[in-house]
């Protein structure tokens, strides 16, 4: 078994881990520069923001809801090395447009790149994962996914905070840079050749539909996948509220949203590390019950935290007077605390979905639950912006949403780890 750590001087893994790294920052990078942009510039009410919010959300989403079982089935049928440099290469494309958008401050070719990245991160995603087991062994996959999840939520924060901070023409020539870093990066993936061979269903909604009942009717999976659903539902939401919250209740500018969104990550990846720490390479749901209900804890309050913030009035403040304000790191220290036990609770998860199935299928088991989480997904962006919507609910009332979602989180992962959550090696088949 290498350690974590010792995985980033293999090749095997560490041109994966800056391709990724690359992608995840760009994708922040230009969404948060765009959704920024929107909330500070264009839109001038809560209502407007939150929507945007959703909307912008919701857009990147949709491919995986669409497309993952393609993904998932072109992943498991080809070379995953070859299928990630073409992916790459079409991340170069879509950035040009949307560098246009920004330099024409167009609303409208800024969505339709995030689309396009969108559409990118759905093909990429089952890939990133299902790699994983096939290029390392199987007790080094813990501490793989464990990098790989911190490493993109290390590189969410810094592509939110570049999209905060930099200017609108410094972030179109940025996000075109690095996707053409991103693209060098995976000419240096080993070869990944498919281990299975696949009639494609080019039909996306009975590929989706077939894939889904596939994988959900094995019992171990239903309730991993359900769990992770869950989770992301949770991240979408708090995504979502945002903005509007650092504007409207912590009455801040957008740079103190950017150090929101950036704790956030780098909570998530610090947990990461803990959870495979403890577990030591073992992949089980041990300790992810009492990670989420910890987790529940943080965001009640959280909640009060946000419900009795001390200013409402004057100008937004800038990130050195939020912070000087000691209720400030009340809020810091309950962010961080709701992400790092997130991490906990998610890495395991992943690790066993990769480790369950054949290794022929791991990709399409993670197409699967791309599917699943995307359509949780959805549902919870433009449902958390219908609940900000209902007369007398403000948008720190919101935050509720977080807590009931926490809890189902929790009693997903107790039926997990009643299961029997020690997956048998490699026993759970796929049908197709």
């Amino acid at each position: 078994m290498i350690g974590a750590l010792g995985l980033m001087r293999e090749r095997r893994f560490l041109p994966l881990f800056v391709t990724q790294f690359l992608g995840a920052f760009n994708d922040n990078l230009f969404k948060n520069a765009m959704i920024f942009f929107a909330t500070y510039q264009i839109f001038n009410s809560v209502e407007d923001e939150t929507r945007f919010s959703a909307i912008a959300t919701g857009i990147f989403i949709l491919p995986f809801f669409l497309f993952s079982a393609l993904a998932g089935q072109l992943a498991d049928t080809y070379d995953k090395a070859k299928i990630m440099r073409i992916i790459k290469a079409a991340e170069v494309l879509i950035m040009l447009v949307g560098a246009a958008g920004i330099f024409l401050k167009s609303l409208e070719l800024m969505l339709v790149a995030l689309v396009g990245m969108g559409i990118h991160s759905t093909f990429f995603g089952p890939i990133k994962y299902a790699i994983l087991p096939q290029h390392l062994k199987q007790d080094d996959v813990l501490g793989g996914t464990g990098m790989v999840e911190a490493g993109t939520y290390i590189a969410i924060l810094f592509g939110t905070i570049a999209g905060g901070v930099i200017s609108p023409h410094a972030a179109a020539f940025a996000v075109v840079g690095v996707a053409i870093l991103g693209w060098f990066a995976s000419l240096q993936i080993p070869p990944a050749p498919p281990l299975t061979k696949l009639k494609l269903d080019y039909n996306i909604f009975r590929a989706s539909y077939r894939l889904i009942y596939g994988t959900m009717h094995i019992r171990r999976l239903y309730l991993a996948i359900i769990a992770i659903s869950v989770f992301w539902t949770i991240a979408a939401v708090l995504g979502v509220l945002f903005p509007p919250l650092v504007k409207n209740v912590f009455h801040a500018q957008k740079d103190v949203a950017s150090v929101f969104l950036g704790i956030f990550s780098v909570g998530i990846a610090i947990g990461s590390v803990i959870i495979n720490r403890m577990l030591k390479g073992h992949v089980s749901a041990r300790y992810a019950v009492p990670s989420v209900l910890a987790m529940a804890a943080f965001v009640v309050d959280f909640y009060f935290a946000a419900k009795f913030w001390p200013v409402n009035s004057g100008p937004l403040l800038k990130t050195v007077h939020f912070i000087a304000l000691p209720a400030a790191w009340h809020i810091v220290f309950d962010l961080a605390m709701i992400a790092i036990t997130g991490g906990m609770f998610v890495v395991p998860l992943y690790a066993f979905l990769t480790t369950t199935v054949e290794k022929s299928q791991t990709a399409r088991t993670v197409a699967a639950n791309n599917i699943v989480n995307s359509g949780f997904m959805v549902v919870g962006s433009v449902g958390i912006f219908g609940i900000t919507q209902i007369p007398g609910v403000s948008v720190e009332d919101a935050i509720w949403v977080v807590f009931l979602l926490c809890l189902a989180s929790a009693w997903c992962a107790w039926r997990l780890y009643k299961a029997g959550d020690v997956p048998r090696t490699r026993d759970a088949h796929i049908p197709g």
